[in-house]
């Protein structure tokens, strides 16, 4: 028993030493005037799919807080012990290995990793697309692209969202955060635009 204390609080430390510090967001504005790079690879997603860029923020600050090594809480082992995750998902969007995996497939992008904004950005754009073509969800129907992002495409088809309130609660605070951040974005778009140029020299 001592060892499986001393193992898990190991773990936990180590985790917490390369831990990067979520981000709160009131206004989405101030955030991608400070990460300029950040906004051009959500542009960049929004014209290569046709993802909004306030869908895809939304659904990425839901999963990590822009966070690049998110990972989901540790299991409790006897209810008080930090255990195993209960699931590998990891990074700006939260995506398992299979799904990564998955990703890198079919989009050729092998040397993708999910700590890294600009991969990431392309993996959710790629990823409402393809929620997109085989449910019909509309690319602006942030509430219905959560549910299929949060419980895959096979757990989507089967409806699994319908035993999880609590999910469907959070696809509805996804979709606030959406709405708020494309109000605000309108306001400062052009701006941003501006300012993404300027970070190319």
């Amino acid at each position: 028993m001592k060892k499986i204390f001393l193992l898990a609080f190991l773990s936990l430390s180590l985790g917490g030493c390369l831990s990067t510090p979520a981000v709160t967001v009131n206004n989405i504005c101030s955030l991608m005037d400070e990460e300029v790079s950040w906004y051009r690879s959500v542009k960049a997603a929004e014209k290569k799919y046709g993802a909004p860029i306030h869908v895809s923020l939304a659904i990425m600050y839901q999963e990590s807080h822009f966070a690049s090594d998110a990972k989901p809480p540790r299991e409790k082992l006897f209810g008080v012990v930090p255990w195993f995750r209960p699931t590998t998902a990891f990074g700006f969007a939260q995506v398992t290995d299979d799904t990564w995996e998955w990703y890198q497939l079919k989009t050729g992008n092998h040397s993708a990793d999910r700590d890294d904004f600009d991969d990431a950005a392309d993996f959710v754009g790629w990823y409402i697309v393809q929620s997109s073509k085989r449910f019909g969800i509309a690319k602006s129907d942030t509430y219905n692209q959560y549910l299929a992002y949060h419980e895959g495409h096979g757990g989507f088809k089967s409806k699994t969202y319908n035993k999880k309130p609590w999910l469907k609660k959070v696809a509805r605070k996804v979709d606030d955060n959406a709405q708020r951040y494309k109000r605000q974005l309108k306001q400062c778009s052009s701006e941003l635009n501006s300012n993404s140029i300027w970070s190319l020299f």
